[in-house]
């Protein structure tokens, strides 16, 4: 099926708006009015740019405020019509949107609206130009689609339609069922976003927090199901308004819209991309740094002992239990110094996931290696992480290392329990879709955490028996070093022995003030001498319906520290509760150590 985008979802001028879609692999754009009165270029230029491109124009919006007004005021609405006719007969495209009017000199009079919209369409006829007539969430008198259908049903003009855009639907909690009783012809367009679900005004949270589909909390696919099944063969346009969005590189997002859409005709059985591959467990995390004795020393005090050496390059393999850490000295270093650059995920068919990463648009990484190393599939996360497709079992990745003089540490960390990771401010809805799309994982509902210096946003995704659990924050400043940082947390099954051991190696625990340890003691009750252990060790605490959650954290080398963490019966969550403490216990570190 064809798709479109409409250029006010992307940032920059016109011509780079363009060549984003373009390059993207849309079929077509929308014409954003804004757009084209700020370019340099005339509309015989924007057409043929577009031709150049590969895109159609398919739509030209908006034509506000037109209908259902006194006679003296259609008569200007007319003129300016006219205007606008002409300009898309220059510009090449066949179909205007008309929005339903929010004046308020507009009449609540479905009979005049119909008479007007129809003439409105003849003369939109003499210029071969469609009218496809939407209902604005926010509209003085027709609000709803199947309002607005009304009315284009009883006008009766073969040039007049209806645009259906799924926020405008879906926003108000309109019944999207209904839509099957409108012909599938008399439907010129279908425009989608999705959105997060909060309470505020619905203007505001139209023109500022729309997202692509799969990125928010709408059944975008079931309102899409609806009017396929109404005979409908335009194209899937995504109309999004989002400040992020037109702040953001605009190639980025493009790919990011089109891959919105391909997850979107998967679950609509328009298309049939490689079926996901959902990973079952962390191979390894891999950290790069130019100095490798402080990560050294602080996974030796975390007990994991270097266990190989890869062949070919400078990795170290260190390993706790089933906790496999690579540390890469061999890799050019960003200034923010040791940072979390790859993740190895078992998979059952590294080769599927590999495919189905590549349909849906994620970069296949080259990889240097010798002829003799394992052959290995790396796709980069929206944040630059790379990630690899690794076989389960002994061979594959492993046999690149040469078994070093230490065996693996008999120490308390079982496992990677789950890795959070920081992402660029303007990639945290795009993290999310691609986690979801491209590895199958499940998303959860966004969580917003306090920072002393603002808010947080996290999102955690998971399979389904949370063997494979990452959590994705964007952070509260862009140049705010603690919101930036990356960490890997380990399962153990005794945090406090664990974090004995730690500190007994030479290790540093985060300090926790002891006003927090207070208020624990005010809401729930220990054993004699527990939470002086906590505050002792500075152990974090939670509860919820399925269990307990015990929980440290290590001071920060470069963007990376370590969190050990005990998990009691089925606690499925991060401490979030915690986060607070643990971020603002983590700026006053790194103050005083600036000072």
């Amino acid at each position: 099926m064809r798709t479109s985008i409409a250029t006010v979802s992307l940032s920059g001028s016109l011509t780079e708006k363009l060549t984003a879609a373009a390059r993207a692999g849309f079929d077509g754009v929308e014409i954003f009015e804004n757009d084209l009165l700020a370019s340099p270029l005339s509309p015989e230029e924007v057409r043929a740019r577009c031709a150049d491109l590969g895109l159609s124009v398919d739509l030209y919006q908006p034509l506000r405020d037109i209908e259902a007004v006194p006679a003296d005021v259609f008569a200007g609405n007319l003129r300016r019509a006219r205007h606008k006719f002409e300009l898309m007969r220059r510009l090449g495209a066949d179909t205007v949107l008309v929005c339903s009017s929010v004046d308020p000199a507009a009449l609540d009079d479905d009979a005049l609206a119909a008479e007007q919209l129809s003439e409105l369409a003849g003369l939109a006829d003499d210029f071969s130009v469609r009218v496809a007539y939407e209902a604005l969430a926010w509209g003085r008198h027709v609000s709803t689609y199947d309002h607005a259908w009304r009315i284009v049903e009883t006008a009766d003009h073969p040039a007049l339609g209806t645009c259906l855009d799924s926020f405008h639907i879906l926003s108000r909690g309109s019944d999207p069922r209904g839509i099957e009783d409108i012909p599938g012809e008399k439907i010129f367009f279908l425009q989608l976003a999705d959105a997060p679900l909060p309470a505020m005004d619905v203007l505001q949270w139209s023109r500022h927090h729309r997202c692509f589909p799969g990125q928010g909390g709408f059944d975008v696919a079931g309102l899409v199901r609806h009017v396929l099944r109404t005979g409908y063969a335009g194209p899937l346009s995504l109309e999004v308004f989002n400040d992020v969005f037109r702040q953001a590189e605009a190639g980025p997002t493009a790919v990011d819209a089109r891959r919105s859409l391909l997850v979107l005709q998967e679950e609509t059985g328009i298309a049939e991309p490689p079926a996901p591959v959902v990973p079952t467990g962390f191979a390894f995390a891999e950290l790069v740094t130019a100095d490798t004795e402080p990560v050294a020393a602080l996974l030796g005090a975390l007990g994991f002992a270097r266990t190989a050496r890869h062949r070919t390059k400078p990795v170290d393999l260190w390993r706790q239990g089933e906790a496999r850490i690579l540390v890469n000295a061999g890799t050019a270093v960003r200034r923010d110094g040791t940072r979390l650059a790859a993740v190895g995920l078992e998979s059952p068919d590294p080769g599927g996931a590999a495919r189905r990463a590549e349909a849906l648009l994620a970069p296949v990484l080259p990889r240097r290696r010798a002829p003799e190393d394992a052959p290995l599939d790396a796709v980069a996360a929206p944040d630059g992480t790379e990630l690899f497709f690794c076989g389960s079992g002994s061979g594959g990745w492993r046999a690149d290392f040469e078994d070093a003089d230490h065996a693996p540490a008999a120490g308390s960390v079982r496992r990677i329990d789950h890795l959070a990771l920081t992402q660029p401010w303007h990639h945290f809805d795009e993290a999310a879709l691609f986690h979801r799309s491209v590895l199958g994982l499940r998303a959860e509902d966004c969580v917003d955490l306090a920072d002393p210096y603002g808010l947080l946003r996290s999102r955690a995704v998971s399979n389904a028996d949370g063997s494979v659990r990452i959590v994705l924050t964007v952070g509260a400043a862009p140049t705010d070093d603690t919101a930036r940082a990356q960490h890997i947390a380990l399962a153990t099954d005794d945090v406090v022995a664990a974090a004995r051991r730690f500190r007994d190696a030479g290790g540093r625990l985060l300090p926790i003030p002891a006003n927090y340890y207070d208020d624990l003691a005010a809401r729930y009750a220990f054993a004699d001498g527990e939470l002086e252990t906590y505050r002792e060790l500075g152990i974090l605490y939670d509860r919820d319906a399925h269990g307990v959650l015990r929980h440290c954290y290590t001071r920060t080398v470069g963007r990376v520290f370590f969190e050990l963490l005990q998990r009691e019966g089925d606690h499925r969550g991060y401490g979030a509760r915690n986060a607070p403490v643990r971020l603002a216990a983590q700026h006053a570190v790194q103050a005083h150590a600036g000072g």
